[in-house]
């Protein structure tokens, strides 16, 4: 599968990490946010960003900012928030890219195919009739029509203001 390239891919592989500093998702959140973070809000509990390798435009996360793996870590209100947020991500996905329909989920556990296992998120996936061909089934490659730097800009600028 093509990757796209992450300049902070290197520099995160070859130092010494702690459980919470080997996580992607924890340095993120130790970032200022834009488009190297990929973090377009952060919550009292939780946060969302862009998927770093997305599947189509605009496809979000949104992930608590404790490091835990399953829902049943979670306090209630940090529940309560990550849900709200993935309900936020679909209005302001639907204002910005108009999607037919959504993917909305979480993969508990390597087994279930959780890329990233140690911190739990919900994928908000826009999805359009005919986004899924033969270049991603055959090629192994997926095609996107713009940036994520781009999409960034674009859902940072349609999400709410507190």
């Amino acid at each position: 599968m093509k990757r796209l390239f992450s300049p902070w891919r290197k520099p995160y592989i070859e130092r010494e990490k702690t459980q919470e500093q080997a996580c992607v998702f924890c340095l993120a959140l130790q970032q200022m946010d834009g488009p190297d973070n990929l973090i377009v809000h952060r919550g009292q509990h939780a946060f969302v960003m862009l998927n770093r390798f997305p599947y189509t435009s605009g496809h979000l996360m949104t992930l608590p900012n404790a490091h835990v793996a399953d829902l049943e870590e979670l306090t209630p209100a940090a529940r309560a928030e990550l849900f709200e947020l993935a309900n936020t991500a679909i209005g302001v996905l639907r204002s910005v890219y108009a999607p037919g329909g959504f993917n909305l989920g979480a993969n508990l556990g390597a087994a279930a195919g959780a890329g990233i296992a140690e911190h739990l998120h919900l994928h908000v996936l826009p999805r359009w009739n005919g986004d899924t061909n033969f270049i991603s089934t055959l090629g192994q490659t997926r095609v996107l029509p713009e940036e994520l730097e781009d999409t960034w800009r674009r859902v940072s600028a349609a999400w709410p203001q507190a």
